[in-house]
Parts: C-alpha cells; sequence; structure tokens
C-alpha cells in the first residue's frame, strides 16, 4: 500500500514507518506541505496517489489553541477538511488522529467511540471540528482518538517531570485529571494493525488503564531512581493555565478490541519506555 502521513516530523509521524513496514510510506511535515493550504494539500496528493492518508499533522499546542481560537480551527479544523477532500478527490482512505479532548471529561465511566462530542477548550473543539469534516466528506475513514501521548526525543509530560525532578528536587501534579498514558510505538502499531483491516470507523487507541497525572508522575519517579523527589500533590485549580482539560477523560477501547487489537497496560508500556529512552 502507498501510504502518506502528515506531520511526518510529530511524536506519532516519527514512529509510524517502523510500524508500517511492506508499505511505500512517505512522510512529510509542515515545512513541505501547509495543511491549510488547500492548493498545496491537493498537488501533494495527486502527485503521491496514496492509497492510505494518515492525518497526524496538528497544532496540538493546548494552551496556544486557547491563545488563538482562530489558528487552532485553521490548522485543526480547515486543515483536516483539506486533507478529507483531497483523499475524497484522490480516491484515498484516511486516518485522521484525534484526541481525548473533544470530550468533556465529565462521565464518570469515561468514554466509549460512539459517545457523543462535547468539548470543553478551544483544542477540543477544533478537533471535534474535524472529526466532523472526515465523517461529511469520507465513507473510508478511520478515526483514531488517543490520549497523553508520549514518545522519545520529544516534549511531553515525562520529560517535563524529570527536569523539574532534577532541578529542583519536587515537583507539583494534579491529582484530578485522569487520563491514559499511551507509549507511540504501541499507538503505531496499532493503526498498523487497523488499516489492515479495512473496518473503517472511530476507534480509541491508548494503553489500557487509566491514572491521574500525579499517579502518572509517581511512576515516573519511581522508574527511575528518583524516589527522594517530593511529588506534592495539587488541584487543577491551582495550576493555572489557559486552557480547562477534561479532568475525566478516560477512553476506552472497545471497537479495537472487538478486532483483536488492544494495547497493554500504562505501566507496562512507560516501563518499556523509560528502559530505552530516559
Amino acid at each position: 500500500m502507498r501510504i502518506l502521513i502528515t506531520g511526518g516530523k510529530g511524536q506519532l509521524g516519527t514512529a509510524l514507518p517502523a510500524a508500517l513496514t511492506g508499505h511505500e510510506v512517505t512522510a512529510v511535515d509542515v515545512d513541505e506541505l501547509d495543511i491549510t493550504s488547500r492548493d498545496a494539500v491537493f498537488a501533494a496528493v495527486s502527485t503521491i496517489r496514496p492509497d492510505l492518508l494518515i492525518h497526524c499533522a496538528a497544532y496540538t499546542n493546548v494552551d496556544g489553541c486557547a491563545r488563538d481560537p482562530a489558528l487552532a480551527y485553521r490548522v485543526n479544523g480547515l486543515g483536516t477538511q483539506n486533507v478529507a477532500l483531497a483523499c475524497q478527490q484522490f480516491g484515498a482512505e484516511m486516518v485522521h488522529i484525534s484526541t481525548n479532548e473533544v470530550f468533556s471529561g465529565q462521565e464518570p465511566g469515561g468514554y466509549e467511540e460512539w459517545m457523543a462530542r462535547s468539548p470543553v477548550n478551544v483544542y477540543g473543539r477544533s478537533k471535534a471540528a474535524a472529526e466532523v469534516h472526515v465523517q461529511n466528506f469520507l465513507n473510508r475513514y478511520y478515526i483514531v482518538r488517543t490520549a497523553w501521548l508520549y514518545a522519545p526525543g520529544g516534549r511531553n509530560f515525562i520529560h517535563a517531570i524529570l527536569n523539574r525532578a532534577r532541578e529542583t528536587g519536587q515537583v507539583r501534579v494534579v491529582t484530578d485529571e485522569i487520563g491514559n498514558p499511551t507509549y507511540v510505538n504501541d499507538l503505531a502499531e496499532a493503526i498498523a494493525r487497523l488499516i489492515e483491516t479495512h473496518q473503517y470507523g472511530i476507534y480509541h487507541f491508548v494503553n489500557s488503564g487509566a491514572c491521574s497525572r500525579w499517579q502518572f508522575a509517581n511512576e515516573i519517579l519511581r522508574l527511575t531512581g528518583l524516589t527522594d523527589v517530593v511529588n506534592i500533590p495539587i488541584l487543577s485549580r491551582e495550576f493555572i493555565r489557559p486552557s480547562t482539560p477534561p479532568p475525566f477523560g478516560v477512553l476506552h477501547n472497545i471497537a479495537g478490541a472487538a478486532l483483536g487489537i488492544t494495547l497493554r497496560p500504562w505501566p507496562e508500556a512507560l516501563a518499556d519506555y523509560m528502559s530505552r529512552d530516559a
């Protein structure tokens, strides 16, 4: 299969080629393809003629989205509309990478794939708009929602915790934001398996189990031997930021599990990551 990846230098875009062995993969990033330009997107897709396009490109700075809603929608909403229309025009399947932040985080049981979107912040609204565009224009699509993604070499929660711990000897982490930490390699492998099924629809691919940010930080510190670092539990209202994350944004993998696609428990995945990259 000929596959085009947008956002090729991001966390997932970097991990996907290794999981897609046996396919002809082309990955592009913002310096090669501006997804907010319809002409540029159509030119790229018409040249490469992919059988499948995996759309990872997005503006994922959640606080940046809150500060500049127009930019968030231009990249995440209209950019995805351009990609979906190009897939429609040239007959490509599409994988759209989405987020748990399309939900409010107020559902005490967490979220299954078919539950109604209910975003509470600008980032979530822009990604919800992207999902709507994909569903409006395409029949052959996969929407893959994930959460709390981490990868080698990039800026993520793990690096932030370790940097602060080593610099100051203590961290302050919220206890009332709950989610699914997800290792990018596991997500990439799940997507590689999914596209072989041609079972289109919405999927929640996260490492199984859930925890608070505070619990996640505790496990990071334990695995790196930084058990003397003080991890001070705080509430979200004590951590002032432009955006408000969903407090209980836990995703459940029902649709993928029905196909036999599951991701290992998050502590196991984190330990694997830390043994390789921390």
